[in-house]
């Protein structure tokens, strides 16, 4: 079954912009960057990886070249390795080369980490130039959304970044019949992630889909799309920086982000360790009480075939540490996004170092409830 074409806004003012989520969107790319006013006369520049680029770069090319736009591809290496200060610097120098200046665009197309390096390079060059993400993986409809764009510190995922909102974010779902299916189960941690925190219908909806969503069915993303991305934006139009609100996306990121740092950039995916880290987070909601969390949690990420435990070898003083490195620890406590409920989450400023260890021993081999 086919995919409708969908349209959805996030709403900052004067700054709000479309996202569109549709089948064969980059051969009439540059109509929507028509659209969104992107000028033409100054030089784009699309920023891609060594994965997309062989298989999507030159129809994007083709398709703003035939309509007047002048455009310069950079393509870094793929992987969470590439969000780093010497990709980035290099990325300037290529922006400097090409010659674009105030007026110019960079297309991010690809997944989270081209999404957040290309905006990261957009957010800084010339204290800021416009930017279009065009999401080439699932894991990006959470990330391609809401300006929070970073590169990584050896010591601390996405320490170093700003806040830079798109133009545009055109989300071919064509480009995700390509991902192989790990990326496919890592992309939906993110999207059962917006109803755990959200929507309990849609978490349900995600766990009872599961079949079609891990068979890429076109009319089961897009509906799962457009639930996640629209929820995103809500969230984001409330609060744009996060100051409130918006910390409740980090659900499972607090320990997610240790995992990706301790055991090296590239062992877990993103969504991989998210997933663990959800399935923490569920132990501490039922620590606070909420009982039978963690068993209907396991079920959503196990129905997606994501994992909920951690490594027997992996060094959990180590993680300790990175969460206090974390940009969400505040004032000698750990942050953390506790559910209340399947839909529903507070953020805890008060959790202890005790309570995390006793959880991330847990973790450790635990067999999972069903």
């Amino acid at each position: 079954m086919a995919a409708t074409l969908k349209t959805l806004t996030v709403e900052l003012g004067e700054r709000s912009y479309p996202i569109v989520i549709g089948e064969n969107l980059l051969a009439n790319a540059a109509a929507y960057l028509r659209k969104a006013s992107v000028p033409d006369k100054s030089p784009l520049m699309i920023v891609s990886d060594e994965n997309t680029a062989p298989l999507y770069l030159q129809q994007l090319e083709t398709s703003l070249k035939n309509d007047g736009y002048r455009t310069v591809s950079a393509v870094v290496p793929a992987g969470e390795q590439s969000k780093s200060l010497d990709v980035y610097n290099d990325l300037i120098t290529q922006a400097i080369e090409a010659g674009l200046d105030r007026s110019s665009t960079i297309l991010a197309l690809g997944g989270g980490v081209v999404g957040d390096l290309a905006g990261f390079v957009a957010g800084t060059y010339m204290r800021g130039i416009r930017f279009v993400q065009v999401p080439t993986t699932i894991l990006a409809h959470d990330s391609s959304v809401g300006g929070k764009v970073a590169v990584n510190h050896p010591l601390a995922k996405n320490m170093i970044g700003v806040f830079h909102q798109p133009e545009l974010v055109l989300y071919d779902v064509d480009t995700l019949k390509s991902l192989p299916p790990r990326e496919v189960r890592a992309g939906l941690s993110e999207m059962v992630k917006h109803g755990l925190i959200w929507d309990k219908e849609f978490a349900y909806w995600c766990r009872d889909n599961a079949e079609h969503l891990l068979a890429l069915d076109a009319a089961a993303l897009a509906h799962g799309l457009e639930k996640g991305c629209g929820i995103k934006a809500q969230i984001v139009s409330r609060d744009e920086r996060e100051n409130d609100l918006r910390a409740i996306l980090n659900l499972g990121h607090t320990l997610g982000h240790a995992i990706e740092a301790v055991a090296g950039y590239g062992q877990f995916l993103h969504g991989e360790a998210i997933s663990v880290g959800m399935a923490a987070a569920a132990l501490l909601g039922e620590e606070r009480g909420v009982a039978g969390l963690y068993a209907e949690t396991v079920s959503m990420l196990k129905a997606l075939e994501l994992p909920v435990t951690l490594p027997e070898d992996i060094d959990s003083e180590a993680l300790m540490t990175a969460m206090q490195r974390d940009k969400k620890f505040r004032e000698g406590k750990m942050v953390f996004i506790v559910p209340l409920g399947i839909g529903s989450v507070e953020i805890a400023n008060d959790v202890d170092a005790d309570t995390v260890r006793t959880i991330i021993e847990r973790l450790k081999g635990r067999e999972e409830q069903s």
